[in-house]
């Protein structure tokens, strides 16, 4: 019987985080150049919140309709990561089967998963790319 792979096995080990007073024209500078959609929100070390490009864009919108860039801009640099985060962030550990992490990101219909350790300090991020690449590429880099 083959041993189930863990999230541990195929998460990212690098990525960008937030904290709470961040600004929202930062967050998307850092997104856009970096192709980065999920950003986690630490404090003290701690995880407590997740910034999605999909939160960046509903918060845009909400507020700023009728903007032209450079009033949304202006807009978005008014605004502090905490308003726009998600707070009651699902997460996994290390040793969570990949299977698992993929039904929680189905079930709960979010793109990424930050893992924590034992002391709830973000040590990786598993994403729906992730896990097509764990199923169908196999050994190929990002």
């Amino acid at each position: 019987m083959t041993k189930a792979r863990t999230v541990g096995e195929i998460m990212r080990r690098e990525f960008v985080s937030l904290q709470a007073g961040d600004r929202l024209d930062f967050v998307e500078d850092v997104m856009s150049l970096g192709r980065i959609r999920h950003m986690p929100v630490v404090e003290g070390g701690k995880l407590v919140g997740i910034v999605s490009h999909r939160d960046l864009l509903a918060h845009s919108l909400s507020r700023a309709i009728d903007f032209d860039p450079k009033d949304r801009r202006t807009f978005l640099r008014s605004v502090d990561v905490s308003e726009a985060m998600t707070r009651n962030v699902i997460t996994v550990e290390r040793a969570t089967p990949v299977d698992e992490a993929a039904r929680l990101m189905l079930r709960h219909r979010v793109g990424c998963l930050p893992v924590v350790g034992d002391d709830g300090t973000p040590v990786g991020l598993v994403t729906e790319t992730d896990l097509i690449r764990a199923a169908y590429l196999e050994g190929e880099e990002p």
